[in-house]
């Protein structure tokens, strides 16, 4: 055992302390990301969390566009459709996401007027709903999706039959906006006081007497410091770090009031059905405020005559815009999905987009922190290929009503 004994110089230097800390800290980081990847495999969100009339503001979408997208919960490809785009390819990896974009798509399809959509993905506690899908919807479904929202759960219920309740409370992000009232509560606070408000200056001091005072608790403050407590907002390690780096001491509690503020003070409330679902757990009734873009009563008729113009894969977006011949897509939507890729992942997914851009293409995408992912670590020969539109994605980033991410970033093929 000899040989396994450090020298007293190794020892004396630090060198030793400082190499068991390190795999100590990968090792802590192996398990955020099993944990992580294990929780991510579930629903994770329900609704979108990116502001899609921002994303279409970005894109300057127009009739005839290509798109290719990521699909999350689905609002965005739903609210594009409006703009009468000639294509839609929405891409996930996770089956349960695709199995929402599916429904969804078919809810439009099948459902006889824009109040029957409503009733089905947005009302909370309606009877009916199953009975919808049984009748007009499941038939208008591939057989791997109706199998799924047929599939009974182990408390015996069909999954379908969420959509009679609140499917906004469900999946990943459902619960972890749970455990904040919850934590919330515990503290005398009901976050559902901010539906009171009345105006943007009501709204104000709502958040700073009742919300803010949160982030200095103890409790919450020692949450935040962990990695893991993010994971319900879909935040992996990675993008922990990237917002723990905006603060001057590496903690995110700041960061995190910061977001919330933005959320509950920047905006009209009844403007903005993002802080309806986060302190409401819901969206407003028609007296309340206004619905998302894909779901008011003006964008109806274009969105189902539009529909099939969508087409749901489940593949990563590198191998998605593989299949596809050159110059053959508009626009790119990328949500957040970058600041989890390797600087490899990265090259590999901006050389395809390259490819298959047509002039004038344009790629908007999210990032946890305020900077560019992309900056420094795309290939220069790639990079050249594509201009930033830096003061155009910081102003649309101010008008983000979802408030969640750090910055939002517009790139445009160069000529």
């Amino acid at each position: 055992m000899a040989e396994l004994v450090p020298d007293a110089g190794f020892l004396k230097n630090g060198k030793l302390k400082n190499a068991l800390l390190q795999h100590k800290a990968l090792s802590r980081n192996g398990l955020s990301e099993r944990l992580f990847g294990l929780l991510f495999s579930g629903l994770v969100y329900p609704q979108i969390w990116e502001d899609p009339d921002v994303d279409m503001a970005g894109m300057e979408l127009s009739p005839g566009h290509s798109i290719v997208c990521i699909g999350s919960g689905g609002c965005n490809m739903l609210a594009y459709l409006s703009r009468h785009p000639s294509s839609i390819d929405v891409v996930d990896l996770n089956p349960h996401h695709i199995a929402l974009n599916r429904l969804k798509l078919a809810a439009f399809r099948s459902l006889p007027g824009h109040s029957d959509v409503v009733r089905f993905l947005a009302m909370e506690n309606v009877s009916g709903n199953v009975e919808a899908f049984d009748r007009v919807i499941a038939q208008n479904l591939d057989a791997t999706s109706r199998t799924y929202w047929q599939k009974r759960r182990w408390n015996g219920q069909r999954r379908i039959e969420v959509f009679e309740r609140n499917i906004y409370r469900t999946g990943l992000l459902g619960r972890f906006i749970a455990v904040g009232h919850l934590l919330a509560r515990l503290h005398g606070v009901q976050l559902t006081e901010l539906a009171n408000a009345k105006s943007l200056r009501e709204q104000r001091n709502v958040f700073d007497t009742r919300i803010a005072p949160l982030f200095d608790k103890p409790l919450i403050k020692w949450l935040t410091s962990r990695k893991s407590s993010l994971f319900g907002l879909g935040i992996p390690p990675q993008q922990y770090d990237e917002l723990a780096s905006i603060a001057t001491d590496g903690s995110i509690a700041p960061v995190l009031r910061q977001r919330l503020e933005k959320l509950a003070c920047h905006f009209p409330l009844k403007d903005n059905y993002f802080a309806w679902q986060a302190f409401m757990r819901r969206y407003p009734t028609g007296d309340e405020g206004s619905l998302p873009t894909y779901l008011k009563a003006e964008t109806h008729a274009a969105i189902r005559e539009n529909v099939d113009r969508v087409q749901v894969h489940h593949a990563t977006f590198t191998e998605l815009l593989a299949s596809k011949p050159a110059d053959s897509v508009d626009r790119y939507v990328l949500l957040d999905a970058q600041d989890w890729m390797t600087d490899q992942q990265l090259n590999d997914l901006w050389t395809e987009i390259s490819r298959t851009a047509t002039g004038g293409a344009r790629v908007i995408f999210r990032t946890a922190a305020e900077r560019s992912i992309i900056e420094g670590r795309l290939s220069p020969a790639l990079r050249a290929q594509w201009t930033y539109l830096e003061e155009r994605s910081h102003a649309l980033n101010l008008q983000d009503r979802s408030a969640i991410y750090g910055g939002f970033h517009i790139y445009v093929r160069s000529a």
